[in-house]
């Protein structure tokens, strides 16, 4: 690190116009190759899967359930003033570039059979829209408009659909603005000086906006999910800031030692520098973590996701230094900066104010702050035991939504099991089979839970057979659910017991529970190769059986807490109106997959953080109490201050509009603000006081078998600083000096 540290001081410029050169090079590629991210999160070989398959292959392009609702307050949709006006409407729209057509429930050249599309009441209609292929944002724009044109005077119309919610854009950035404005705030007041201020911004702005033009060109080359760019922006803006921090806070105190600023900017790589490479490589291998997931769509959030974290280490490694050597002295204060030429270096005082006093209190009363924040992460965590895992619809949309108003018109005038039909699907070999599945609508008409059922609609060979099952409940109820189970295992074996035919059950509601049913069969798998990576981690680095342990268990409890505010919030719909992120829900499939592989990797930065410090007084010591104490009151402020930062960019993303980023941001920031302000500084510390030189305990065996790490090396100052270097103490890891913030991050 240190040579590298050396080589981008020398050549500075190079490295800046390197890095511009990146970010412009990517952005014209992946402007000129236009994007490429995928809304398809099937999981190959589920029974779902298999009836959207054999569906597309007998009925190609019948699978959509895009549409146009209208409702009317005052007379009949069958009215002649409404009629007409919707009948122009709908021939404007299938007249629309990338609309395939529109199927009226009216008479006409735009018409179909119309059956079943007005309501009992009369009071609601909708035409089935199909589109050419994938559309996009200016194609949905233009039906929305055209189609909402003919409300007023008392008829309502709205666009709803998958394919209308996806190609929906509000191309809005200002989650990302309010977030770096907040941290900018955050870090003049840590830092006292604009300019050190604004350096992790600007290294965090190039790295995650060369990452989030080089995920647009990765989408070519293999599945990614559309939320994964901007997850990768969420991640790369909290963990690029906060490692941008922890160099220039170095750094700065290599200033106010009286070394010159490429000495000091040198040392701040070569030790801080050491230790975010670190870190980012454990958030980097928690997220490669989903690879054991085998599912596309994740693999593809994993690597991309994981390119932003390396490029953002690798922006806080050279383009940072090259950008301080500029700043020069700037980086401090200009009160830092007059004392420093009136008086020379600062003196090294021991840790004092509010984190001292909070450290000294934490060691005098362990076991009440320890009960205390037990109870704290208890209480949070009640609701997970809720957790309902499926894919919110357009019903969770905000209100003003106009996917939301079509999905409520639906349920009002044709019920809620409109919004998400059940697909039944049959191969069929023979007239068997083919006389079996004729007679499955008058046993399913006679099945709980069942308001609806279609005739059989055969395909031009005969050899697929597929029929529509609208269900009584919502498409994210749980009764759905139950009714697609007791389909699968109860009611369609039985009525085709000994023919031979193999009925498939698809459709939106049996697809979310393939998914989660799958997600949930490898979470344990999954989550316990996170948790034991991170425990040899901290073996490795801690030479103790204790810290890897209690790391462990902290991090489950962050991850069950967070969890708990995402079900009150999302689940329940506790304020989720009012915050305009749409009405109670489900909570998505794969959030706690990727919600376990960050919160893994920050709770390691922040674990890291804290114990490193820690340890080296207890090399210096052998005093655990100091140790704690010590540790505590020297790391607190700069692991409160990222914490603060990282939290306002995950929650700024919650003005994004888009449900799934919300839940990421939400569930982020709380387990970080647990993670820093109630685990790290509060419950830790108490446990470790509790448990004295057990911490620090390791079988001599074990001893002798494990390699060493070091996480980052000792930073002795050379002659003439007006300090002399630590004394480096006996031990397997690397010892740091003491100073206001740790060895590692």
């Amino acid at each position: 690190m240190t040579s590298l540290a050396r080589w981008c001081l020398r050549r500075r410029l190079a490295v800046v116009l390197l890095w511009l050169a990146a970010l412009l090079g990517t952005t014209a590629a992946a402007t000129a190759a236009g994007s490429a991210y995928s809304a398809d999160y099937g999981v190959p070989g589920t029974e779902s899967a298999r009836a959207t398959a054999l569906l597309e292959r007998a009925f190609p392009g019948q699978g959509g359930d895009d549409r146009i609702v209208w409702h009317t307050t005052s007379g009949t949709v069958r009215a002649a003033a409404v009629e007409q006006r919707m009948t122009a409407v709908l021939r404007e729209v299938a007249a629309l570039p990338g609309v395939a057509g529109v199927d009226s429930p009216y008479g006409g050249r735009y018409a179909g059979t119309g059956q079943g599309r007005i309501s009992p009441d009369r009071h609601t209609a909708y035409a089935p829209l199909t589109f050419t292929g994938t559309p996009g944002a200016d194609q949905v724009a233009r039906v929305v408009k055209a189609a909402r044109a003919a409300a007023g005077d008392g008829l309502d119309v709205a666009v709803g659909g998958s394919a209308v919610a996806a190609g929906q854009s509000t191309g809005s950035h200002l989650s990302e603005i309010v977030g770096l404005v907040v941290a900018a705030v955050v870090l003049l007041l840590v830092f006292g000086s604009l300019a050190a201020s604004l350096l992790p911004i600007a290294t965090a702005l190039v790295g995650v906006g060369t990452a989030a033009m080089a995920t647009s060109l990765l989408g070519h080359l293999m599945h990614v999910a559309d939320f994964a760019p901007m997850l990768g922006t969420l991640i790369g803006l909290g963990v690029g800031i906060d490692y941008a921090l922890f160099i220039v806070t170095r750094h700065r105190k290599g200033l106010r030692a009286g070394l010159p600023v490429p000495l000091a900017a040198e040392r701040a790589v070569a030790t801080t520098g050491r230790a975010v490479v670190f870190a980012g490589g454990t958030v980097c291998v928690a997220l490669l973590g989903m690879l054991v997931l085998r599912l596309d769509f994740l693999t593809g959030v994993a690597v991309a996701a994981s390119l932003t974290v390396v490029l953002t280490v690798a922006a806080s490694v050279t383009l940072l230094p090259a950008l301080l050597s500029y700043i020069g002295r700037r980086a401090l204060g200009r009160r830092e900066r007059l004392r420093l030429a009136e008086g020379g270096p600062a003196p090294e005082e021991p840790p004092t104010g509010p984190a001292a006093r909070w450290a000294a209190f934490v060691e005098r009363h362990p076991r009440k702050l320890g009960a205390v924040a037990a109870g704290v992460m208890l209480l949070l965590a009640l609701p997970t035991s809720a957790l309902h895992l499926g894919t919110s619809d357009q019903g969770s949309a905000p209100r003003s939504a106009t996917t939301r108003q079509a999905y409520d018109m639906l349920a009002a005038g044709f019920g809620p099991g409109v919004n998400g039909p059940l697909t039944l699907v049959a191969p069929l070999d023979g007239a068997a089979e083919r006389l079996a599945f004729q007679h499955l609508p008058d046993t399913l008409r006679h099945t709980p839970g069942v308001a609806a059922v279609s005739p059989v609609t055969l395909s031009g060979s005969g050899d697929t057979g597929v029929l529509t099952v609208v269900p009584t409940t919502s498409p994210q109820s749980r009764a759905t659910s139950d009714l697609v189970d007791r389909l699968r295992t109860h009611v369609l074996p039985r009525a085709t017991h000994g023919t031979g035919t193999e009925v498939r059950v698809g459709g939106l509601t049996a697809a979310y529970d393939d998914f989660a049913a799958v997600i949930l069969g490898k979470l344990p798998w999954f989550v316990g190769t996170v948790v034991a990576l991170g425990c040899v981690l901290l073996l490795l680095a801690f030479r103790s059986i204790g810290i890897p342990l209690k790391a462990a268990v902290m991090n489950i409890a962050a991850v069950a807490s967070s969890f708990g505010v995402v079900v009150a919030v999302f689940q329940w719909g506790w304020g989720s109106e009012l915050l305009g992120l749409g009405r109670a829900g489900p909570v998505e499939p794969f959030l706690p997959v990727v919600m376990v592989s960050v919160l893994f990797g920050l709770s390691m930065d922040y674990q890291v953080f804290l114990v490193s410090r820690m340890y080296e007084e207890w090399l210096a010591t052998g005093d655990n109490r100091r140790a704690v104490r010590v540790g505590l009151a020297e790391t607190s402020r700069v692991i409160n201050s990222a914490a603060v930062i990282m939290i306002s960019v995950f929650l700024a993303f919650v003005l994004s509009g888009d449900r799934v980023i919300a839940m990421f941001g939400i569930g982020l920031a709380t387990a970080v603000a647990l993670d820093a302000f109630v685990l790290r500084t509060l419950l830790v510390p108490a446990l470790m006081h509790l448990l004295g030189r057990a911490n620090w305990w390791l079988p001599g065996w074990l001893e002798r078998c494990l390699p060493r790490l070091s996480i980052e090396p000792a930073d002795p100052l050379p002659a003439g600083t007006g300090r002399t270097g630590p004394e480096l103490v006996p031990g397997p890891a690397a010892v740091t000096e003491r100073c206001e913030e740790p060895a590692a991050v």
